[in-house]
Protein backbone atom coordinates (compact mmCIF):
# COMPACT_ATOMS: atom_id res chain seq x y z
CA UNK A 1 0.00 0.00 0.00
CA UNK A 2 1.13 3.37 -1.00
CA UNK A 3 2.20 5.93 1.86
CA UNK A 4 -0.14 8.73 2.35
CA UNK A 5 2.07 11.71 2.70
CA UNK A 6 -0.90 14.14 2.70
CA UNK A 7 -1.45 12.85 6.52
CA UNK A 8 1.89 15.06 7.58
CA UNK A 9 0.55 18.13 5.63
CA UNK A 10 -1.23 20.59 8.36
CA UNK A 11 -1.75 23.30 5.74
CA UNK A 12 -1.92 22.82 1.43
CA UNK A 13 -2.57 25.96 -0.45
CA UNK A 14 -3.51 25.06 -3.82
CA UNK A 15 -3.06 27.23 -6.71
CA UNK A 16 -4.28 30.26 -4.72
CA UNK A 17 -5.41 33.84 -5.93
CA UNK A 18 -7.50 36.35 -4.35
CA UNK A 19 -8.53 39.56 -5.49
CA UNK A 20 -10.28 43.12 -4.10
CA UNK A 21 -12.20 45.92 -5.97
CA UNK A 22 -11.39 49.32 -5.48
CA UNK A 23 -13.90 51.67 -5.97
CA UNK A 24 -12.74 55.15 -7.95
CA UNK A 25 -15.79 57.02 -6.83
CA UNK A 26 -15.27 58.28 -3.08
CA UNK A 27 -18.26 59.93 -1.23
CA UNK A 28 -17.85 62.61 1.10
CA UNK A 29 -21.30 62.69 3.21
CA UNK A 30 -24.50 60.74 2.62
CA UNK A 31 -26.02 63.57 -0.07
CA UNK A 32 -23.18 62.91 -2.19
CA UNK A 33 -23.82 58.95 -2.33
CA UNK A 34 -27.08 59.73 -2.76
CA UNK A 35 -26.94 61.53 -5.77
CA UNK A 36 -24.56 59.26 -7.27
CA UNK A 37 -26.46 56.09 -6.33
CA UNK A 38 -27.51 55.84 -10.12
CA UNK A 39 -24.56 56.31 -11.91
CA UNK A 40 -22.07 53.59 -12.95
CA UNK A 41 -19.46 52.80 -10.36
CA UNK A 42 -16.11 52.25 -11.49
CA UNK A 43 -12.95 49.64 -9.93
CA UNK A 44 -9.97 49.05 -9.90
CA UNK A 45 -9.00 45.19 -9.82
CA UNK A 46 -6.35 44.62 -6.80
CA UNK A 47 -4.54 41.62 -7.33
CA UNK A 48 -3.79 40.69 -3.80
CA UNK A 49 -2.66 36.63 -4.57
CA UNK A 50 -1.48 35.50 -7.72
CA UNK A 51 -1.97 31.88 -7.87
CA UNK A 52 0.03 30.56 -5.42
CA UNK A 53 0.97 26.92 -4.35
CA UNK A 54 2.70 25.33 -1.13
CA UNK A 55 2.49 23.10 1.70
CA UNK A 56 3.37 23.63 5.61
CA UNK A 57 3.86 20.12 7.76
CA UNK A 58 2.42 19.04 10.71
CA UNK A 59 4.74 20.44 13.56
CA UNK A 60 6.56 22.87 10.95
CA UNK A 61 7.55 26.42 12.34
CA UNK A 62 6.67 28.20 9.03
CA UNK A 63 7.49 31.49 8.23
CA UNK A 64 5.96 34.04 5.40
CA UNK A 65 8.02 37.14 4.85
CA UNK A 66 7.32 40.27 2.32
CA UNK A 67 7.08 43.96 2.58
CA UNK A 68 3.93 45.66 3.16
CA UNK A 69 1.31 45.16 0.15
CA UNK A 70 3.10 42.06 -0.98
CA UNK A 71 -0.28 39.67 0.37
CA UNK A 72 0.93 38.25 3.50
CA UNK A 73 -2.06 39.47 5.89
CA UNK A 74 -4.32 38.13 2.52
CA UNK A 75 -2.98 34.88 2.94
CA UNK A 76 -2.85 34.70 6.68
CA UNK A 77 -6.62 35.67 6.33
CA UNK A 78 -7.34 32.38 3.61
CA UNK A 79 -5.50 30.46 6.09
CA UNK A 80 -7.91 31.73 9.17
CA UNK A 81 -10.92 31.42 6.68
CA UNK A 82 -11.57 35.20 7.00
CA UNK A 83 -11.26 35.78 3.32
CA UNK A 84 -12.21 33.22 0.72
CA UNK A 85 -10.37 32.90 -2.87
CA UNK A 86 -11.62 33.60 -5.46
CA UNK A 87 -9.79 30.62 -7.49
CA UNK A 88 -7.63 27.70 -5.59
CA UNK A 89 -8.30 26.45 -2.77
CA UNK A 90 -6.86 26.14 1.15
CA UNK A 91 -6.77 23.06 3.09
CA UNK A 92 -6.88 22.88 7.09
CA UNK A 93 -5.89 19.24 8.55
CA UNK A 94 -6.26 20.29 12.25
CA UNK A 95 -8.09 22.68 14.82
CA UNK A 96 -6.62 26.33 13.97
CA UNK A 97 -6.10 29.15 16.49
CA UNK A 98 -5.65 32.86 14.73
CA UNK A 99 -3.64 35.56 16.62
CA UNK A 100 -4.07 37.60 13.56
CA UNK A 101 -6.11 40.65 15.14
CA UNK A 102 -5.52 40.49 18.51
CA UNK A 103 -7.55 42.22 21.51
CA UNK A 104 -10.79 41.55 18.83
CA UNK A 105 -13.91 41.83 21.15
CA UNK A 106 -12.26 43.67 23.74
CA UNK A 107 -14.51 46.55 25.30
CA UNK A 108 -12.71 49.69 26.51
CA UNK A 109 -15.09 50.64 28.65
CA UNK A 110 -15.11 47.85 30.30
CA UNK A 111 -11.66 47.08 32.98
CA UNK A 112 -8.71 44.70 31.87
CA UNK A 113 -10.53 42.11 34.50
CA UNK A 114 -13.69 42.10 32.78
CA UNK A 115 -12.04 41.98 29.63
CA UNK A 116 -9.99 38.78 30.26
CA UNK A 117 -13.59 36.87 30.84
CA UNK A 118 -15.00 38.37 27.96
CA UNK A 119 -12.47 37.27 26.28
CA UNK A 120 -11.72 34.15 27.01
CA UNK A 121 -15.60 33.14 26.54
CA UNK A 122 -15.23 34.22 22.98
CA UNK A 123 -12.21 31.50 22.78
CA UNK A 124 -14.81 28.92 23.84
CA UNK A 125 -13.65 28.77 27.67
CA UNK A 126 -16.60 29.05 30.39
CA UNK A 127 -16.32 31.33 33.45
CA UNK A 128 -14.15 28.76 35.52
CA UNK A 129 -11.34 27.69 33.35
CA UNK A 130 -10.67 31.36 32.91
CA UNK A 131 -10.52 31.98 36.60
CA UNK A 132 -8.76 29.15 36.62
CA UNK A 133 -5.89 30.57 34.53
CA UNK A 134 -7.07 34.12 35.03
CA UNK A 135 -3.47 34.55 37.45
CA UNK A 136 -1.26 32.90 35.01
CA UNK A 137 -2.97 35.31 32.29
CA UNK A 138 -1.91 38.10 34.66
CA UNK A 139 1.26 37.06 35.36
CA UNK A 140 2.34 36.55 32.01
CA UNK A 141 1.13 40.17 30.76
CA UNK A 142 2.70 41.64 33.81
CA UNK A 143 -0.52 44.23 34.32
CA UNK A 144 -1.47 43.16 37.96
CA UNK A 145 -1.79 46.55 39.19
CA UNK A 146 -3.88 47.78 36.49
CA UNK A 147 -6.71 45.02 36.04
CA UNK A 148 -8.97 47.08 37.08
CA UNK A 149 -8.39 50.18 35.34
CA UNK A 150 -10.54 50.51 32.10
CA UNK A 151 -9.39 48.93 29.19
CA UNK A 152 -9.37 53.03 27.27
CA UNK A 153 -6.66 53.95 29.87
CA UNK A 154 -4.30 51.15 28.74
CA UNK A 155 -1.30 51.97 26.35
CA UNK A 156 -1.48 49.80 23.07
CA UNK A 157 1.17 47.52 24.00
CA UNK A 158 -0.43 46.76 27.12
CA UNK A 159 -3.58 45.62 25.05
CA UNK A 160 -1.60 43.73 23.18
CA UNK A 161 0.12 41.82 26.05
CA UNK A 162 -3.02 41.06 27.93
CA UNK A 163 -4.79 40.03 24.53
CA UNK A 164 -1.80 37.83 23.70
CA UNK A 165 -1.56 36.52 26.93
CA UNK A 166 -5.03 35.15 26.92
CA UNK A 167 -5.05 34.15 23.59
CA UNK A 168 -2.10 31.30 24.42
CA UNK A 169 -4.57 29.88 26.24
CA UNK A 170 -6.20 28.56 23.71
CA UNK A 171 -5.47 24.79 22.46
CA UNK A 172 -5.12 24.39 18.72
CA UNK A 173 -2.96 22.42 16.35
CA UNK A 174 -2.18 25.05 14.62
CA UNK A 175 -1.28 28.68 15.55
CA UNK A 176 -1.03 32.15 12.99
CA UNK A 177 0.94 34.61 14.10
CA UNK A 178 0.70 38.12 12.41
CA UNK A 179 2.87 40.59 13.47
CA UNK A 180 1.98 39.89 17.53
CA UNK A 181 5.97 41.30 18.24
CA UNK A 182 5.04 44.57 17.05
CA UNK A 183 4.14 46.51 19.51
CA UNK A 184 5.52 44.95 22.97
CA UNK A 185 8.40 46.54 24.50
CA UNK A 186 11.64 44.61 24.79
CA UNK A 187 10.99 42.76 27.92
CA UNK A 188 7.32 41.24 27.12
CA UNK A 189 9.21 40.00 23.17
CA UNK A 190 11.82 38.25 25.21
CA UNK A 191 8.76 36.70 27.28
CA UNK A 192 7.01 36.00 23.93
CA UNK A 193 10.21 34.34 22.23
CA UNK A 194 10.54 31.75 25.32
CA UNK A 195 7.10 30.29 24.39
CA UNK A 196 8.25 30.58 20.93
CA UNK A 197 11.16 27.63 21.97
CA UNK A 198 8.66 25.72 23.98
CA UNK A 199 5.95 25.78 20.87
CA UNK A 200 9.18 24.46 18.78
CA UNK A 201 9.40 21.73 21.26
CA UNK A 202 5.83 20.60 20.56
CA UNK A 203 3.98 19.45 18.14
CA UNK A 204 1.97 22.48 17.37
CA UNK A 205 1.91 24.02 13.68
CA UNK A 206 3.68 27.91 13.72
CA UNK A 207 2.75 29.75 10.77
CA UNK A 208 4.78 33.33 11.26
CA UNK A 209 4.43 36.48 9.75
CA UNK A 210 6.67 39.39 10.02
CA UNK A 211 9.12 41.88 9.07
CA UNK A 212 12.15 40.78 11.57
CA UNK A 213 14.46 38.83 9.41
CA UNK A 214 16.07 38.05 12.73
CA UNK A 215 13.04 36.38 14.53
CA UNK A 216 12.24 34.40 11.45
CA UNK A 217 15.84 32.95 11.40
CA UNK A 218 15.84 32.25 14.71
CA UNK A 219 12.15 29.80 14.55
CA UNK A 220 11.23 28.89 11.52
CA UNK A 221 12.62 26.10 9.60
CA UNK A 222 10.92 27.10 6.32
CA UNK A 223 9.62 29.93 4.98
CA UNK A 224 8.56 31.70 1.78
CA UNK A 225 9.01 35.41 0.45
CA UNK A 226 5.34 36.68 -1.21
CA UNK A 227 6.11 40.03 -3.54
CA UNK A 228 3.15 41.82 -5.61
CA UNK A 229 1.14 38.74 -4.81
CA UNK A 230 3.39 36.12 -6.04
CA UNK A 231 6.05 33.74 -3.98
CA UNK A 232 9.51 34.77 -5.45
CA UNK A 233 11.40 32.25 -3.05
CA UNK A 234 10.61 29.30 -1.22
CA UNK A 235 13.33 27.37 0.84
CA UNK A 236 14.85 27.75 4.34
CA UNK A 237 14.57 30.59 6.33
CA UNK A 238 18.08 31.97 5.78
CA UNK A 239 17.57 31.80 2.05
CA UNK A 240 14.16 33.25 2.31
CA UNK A 241 15.68 36.37 4.72
CA UNK A 242 18.21 37.03 2.00
CA UNK A 243 16.00 37.51 -0.31
CA UNK A 244 14.01 39.56 1.68
CA UNK A 245 17.02 41.98 2.31
CA UNK A 246 17.90 42.60 -1.59
CA UNK A 247 14.34 42.90 -2.37
CA UNK A 248 14.44 45.90 0.40
CA UNK A 249 17.79 47.13 -0.84
CA UNK A 250 16.69 47.24 -4.62
CA UNK A 251 13.79 49.48 -3.36
CA UNK A 252 16.01 51.56 -0.79
CA UNK A 253 18.28 52.18 -3.47
CA UNK A 254 15.62 53.25 -6.05
CA UNK A 255 13.99 55.64 -3.09
CA UNK A 256 17.03 57.34 -2.21
CA UNK A 257 16.53 61.31 -1.77
CA UNK A 258 18.36 64.03 -3.74
CA UNK A 259 20.60 65.82 -1.80
CA UNK A 260 20.16 69.82 -2.07
CA UNK A 261 23.14 71.05 0.09
CA UNK A 262 26.22 68.76 -1.96
CA UNK A 263 28.64 71.25 -0.68
CA UNK A 264 28.42 70.28 3.18
CA UNK A 265 27.77 66.41 2.70
CA UNK A 266 29.91 63.21 2.62
CA UNK A 267 29.21 61.10 0.04
CA UNK A 268 29.93 57.33 0.62
CA UNK A 269 29.79 54.75 -2.28
CA UNK A 270 30.34 51.50 -2.86
CA UNK A 271 33.14 51.13 -5.35
CA UNK A 272 34.09 47.58 -5.11
CA UNK A 273 32.55 44.08 -3.81
CA UNK A 274 33.36 41.05 -3.59
CA UNK A 275 32.56 37.73 -1.16
CA UNK A 276 35.50 38.44 0.95
CA UNK A 277 35.93 42.35 1.19
CA UNK A 278 33.81 45.87 0.10
CA UNK A 279 35.96 48.73 -1.13
CA UNK A 280 34.07 51.84 -0.18
CA UNK A 281 34.87 55.45 -1.03
CA UNK A 282 34.50 58.79 1.16
CA UNK A 283 34.40 62.33 -0.40
CA UNK A 284 33.65 65.95 0.23
CA UNK A 285 33.84 68.84 -1.54
CA UNK A 286 35.95 71.14 0.66
CA UNK A 287 34.66 74.34 1.74
CA UNK A 288 37.21 75.66 3.99
CA UNK A 289 41.28 75.59 4.04
CA UNK A 290 41.34 73.69 6.99
CA UNK A 291 42.70 70.27 7.81
CA UNK A 292 40.31 67.61 8.53
CA UNK A 293 39.35 64.03 8.59
CA UNK A 294 36.83 61.31 8.11
CA UNK A 295 35.11 58.73 10.34
CA UNK A 296 32.72 56.51 9.68
CA UNK A 297 30.18 54.06 11.11
CA UNK A 298 28.94 50.13 10.54
CA UNK A 299 25.26 50.26 11.02
CA UNK A 300 22.84 46.99 11.11
CA UNK A 301 19.27 47.05 12.20
CA UNK A 302 19.78 51.46 13.18
CA UNK A 303 22.73 50.28 15.90
CA UNK A 304 25.85 51.40 14.97
CA UNK A 305 28.75 48.83 16.29
CA UNK A 306 32.10 49.86 14.65
CA UNK A 307 33.61 53.07 13.85
CA UNK A 308 36.78 53.98 13.03
CA UNK A 309 37.97 57.39 11.87
CA UNK A 310 41.34 58.33 9.56
CA UNK A 311 42.40 61.21 12.58
CA UNK A 312 45.98 59.75 13.00
CA UNK A 313 46.19 59.15 8.66
CA UNK A 314 46.06 62.66 7.41
CA UNK A 315 47.70 61.40 4.06
CA UNK A 316 45.30 58.89 3.36
CA UNK A 317 42.90 61.68 2.25
CA UNK A 318 44.00 62.19 -1.37
CA UNK A 319 41.84 65.33 -3.26
CA UNK A 320 39.25 65.21 -0.85
CA UNK A 321 38.65 61.12 -0.88
CA UNK A 322 39.24 58.41 1.68
CA UNK A 323 38.87 54.66 0.39
CA UNK A 324 38.74 51.68 3.23
CA UNK A 325 38.33 48.32 2.78
CA UNK A 326 36.06 46.12 4.72
CA UNK A 327 36.84 42.77 5.42
CA UNK A 328 33.27 40.95 5.42
CA UNK A 329 34.13 37.62 6.69
CA UNK A 330 33.72 38.66 10.32
CA UNK A 331 30.10 39.86 9.96
CA UNK A 332 27.01 37.64 10.08
CA UNK A 333 24.17 38.01 7.82
CA UNK A 334 21.73 40.95 7.41
CA UNK A 335 21.24 44.56 5.97
CA UNK A 336 24.39 46.88 6.78
CA UNK A 337 24.32 50.69 6.60
CA UNK A 338 27.69 52.89 5.93
CA UNK A 339 27.47 56.41 7.55
CA UNK A 340 30.37 58.86 7.42
CA UNK A 341 31.04 62.10 8.91
CA UNK A 342 33.66 64.79 8.04
CA UNK A 343 35.26 66.43 11.55
CA UNK A 344 38.07 69.44 11.53
CA UNK A 345 41.04 68.44 12.94
CA UNK A 346 41.37 71.49 15.28
CA UNK A 347 38.77 70.99 17.69
CA UNK A 348 37.44 67.60 16.31
CA UNK A 349 33.88 69.55 15.16
CA UNK A 350 32.22 67.97 12.64
CA UNK A 351 30.92 69.80 10.03
CA UNK A 352 29.58 67.44 7.17
CA UNK A 353 27.51 64.08 7.38
CA UNK A 354 26.15 61.35 4.69
CA UNK A 355 22.43 62.17 3.86
CA UNK A 356 21.86 58.75 2.31
CA UNK A 357 23.84 55.71 3.20
CA UNK A 358 24.73 52.93 1.28
CA UNK A 359 23.78 49.63 1.97
CA UNK A 360 24.98 46.37 1.57
CA UNK A 361 23.87 42.69 2.15
CA UNK A 362 25.66 40.06 3.38
CA UNK A 363 24.38 36.36 2.90
CA UNK A 364 24.65 33.38 5.35
CA UNK A 365 23.26 30.06 6.18
CA UNK A 366 25.01 29.96 9.18
CA UNK A 367 21.64 29.21 11.90
CA UNK A 368 24.09 29.24 14.78
CA UNK A 369 25.16 32.65 14.70
CA UNK A 370 23.39 36.03 15.24
CA UNK A 371 23.84 39.78 15.69
CA UNK A 372 25.79 41.85 13.75
CA UNK A 373 29.93 40.26 14.33
CA UNK A 374 30.75 37.20 13.44
CA UNK A 375 31.86 35.42 16.61
CA UNK A 376 34.63 31.90 16.80
CA UNK A 377 33.39 29.20 17.77
CA UNK A 378 35.85 28.85 20.55
CA UNK A 379 33.45 26.56 22.85
CA UNK A 380 35.28 25.53 26.00
CA UNK A 381 34.66 21.51 27.42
Amino acid sequence: MAEDKSADIAIKVDNVSKTFKLPHEKHGSLKSAIINFRRQRTYEIQKALDDISFEIKKGEFFGIVGRNGSGKSTLLKLMAGIYTPDKGEVKISGKLVPFIELGVGFNPELTGRENVFLNGALLGFNRKEMSAMYDEIVDFAELEKFMDQKLKNYSSGMQVRLAFSIAIRAQGDILLLDEVLAVGDSAFQRKCYRFFEDLKGSNTTVVLVSHSMGTVQRFCTSAILIDSGEIVKKGNSQEAADAYREINLSTYDKGAPKIKDKNNTVKVKIIEKTKDKIIFQMEHRETKKEDYYFGFSLVKDGVTFAELSSFDKPNAIKDNTLKYELSTADLNAGIYEISATLFTTEGREAVAYTRVKPQFIIKGLDETRGGAIRLNKTWVD
